[in-house]
């Protein structure tokens, strides 16, 4: 079976975008493969948050990812930080790193420009870190997006000459996981683009949203003057209300304010005031475990027991061997 893993963003909450995109996927892909869901409070170092901003917002990711149907009895859901094994492999892949590799990734050159006085050493080496977290389970397929492709190419090449030094097949080559048609793009309220935290609060619905944010988020969404004439084509904005009218709402009500645009009657508000209230319904059930969970000390500690307790077992049998093929061995 193969071994796909994917890191969640410990900064990042659940909005209907990752929802309906990877997340949704990541339900499915538990049930016929062997899957590993990591919590990368290791890598959010690099911003230097303090102690309870880390602890609290790794325990609402948590809650949030169990409430969206990740099964800790299903898939091996951890946080990163309970492996210290990751940290060992982190330090053996930077012996076999080098400078000017690291400096040439796009994703440090991005963070020291816009972040000149916090350069440190862990935005360096992060491809190594990630290459350690996939290759510590042996990981077969990992799903990433455009701004990860070229760290995982990284990890390709970590595996690669860790397997060539020490003349051992060991390490498997893992490649991208594409969702292809499975993943579903939801736009963003601010008229375009995709929906996201990093685009602005204001311009995603997250899953634990209050009922009377998300009416005032979608009330303030991007719309234009109205259509001039039938059957026009939708500009970006509209489209994108739609798009989002498409996934939460039923058919009728779709093809309701489809007429209605094309033949010039339609009231943004009214389709806006629908889209709020079918974007509650939706959410309501997956808020309502969030709220739950969040509250719920011994199941949040239950779920990152079991997690850490299968995550361990596969990264313990890695450091094991790792430490046999490059010579550690007990006297």
């Amino acid at each position: 079976m193969e071994i796909v893993l994917s890191g969640i963003r410990p900064t990042g909450k659940l909005h209907l975008g990752n929802y309906f995109g990877a997340v949704k996927n990541f339900v499915k892909m538990q049930e016929t493969h062997n899957c590993f869901f990591f919590i990368a409070d290791y890598h959010s170092l690099t911003t230097h948050p303090k102690p309870n901003d880390l602890h609290g917002i790794v325990k609402q990711v948590l809650a949030e990812y169990l409430a969206a149907g990740l099964d800790p009895e299903k898939a091996t859901l951890y946080i990163q930080s309970d492996l210290p094994e990751i940290a060992e492999l982190y330090l053996i892949l930077n012996m076999n790193a080098y400078l000017g590799e690291l400096e040439r990734v796009t994703t440090f050159k991005e963070k020291a420009r816009k972040q000149p006085e916090n350069v440190n050493a862990g935005l360096l080496t992060y491809p190594t870190l990630m290459a350690a977290d996939i290759i510590i389970h042996k990981a077969n397929k990992v799903p990433v997006g455009k701004d990860q492709e070229q760290n995982l190419e990284m990890t390709r090449t970590f595996a690669r000459r860790f397997n060539r030094m020490y003349k051992e097949d060991f390490f498997p080559i893992p490649q991208a996981y594409n969702f292809g048609e499975q993943l579903v793009k939801i736009p963003g309220l601010d008229g375009s683009g995709k929906m996201g935290k990093s685009e602005g609060e204001s311009n995603a619905i997250f899953l634990a949203d209050d009922p009377k944010v998300i009416r005032k988020k979608v009330m303030r969404a991007v719309t234009d003057s109205g259509p001039t004439k039938p059957n026009q084509e939708k500009p970006e904005p509209i489209q994108n209300l739609f798009s989002l009218l498409k996934v939460v709402s039923k058919p009728d009500v779709v093809d309701h304010f489809d007429a209605a645009y094309n033949n010039c009657s339609i009231r943004y508000g009214d389709l806006k005031k629908q889209l709020a209230e079918d974007i509650i319904s939706f959410t309501e059930p997956l808020r309502d475990k969030i709220l739950s969970l969040s509250g719920d000390e011994v199941a949040i500690s239950k779920a990152a027991r079991i997690g850490a307790d299968k995550a361990r077992e596969s990264a313990r049998k890695t450091i094991r061997e790792v430490r046999e093929i490059i010579g550690f061995r007990p006297f």
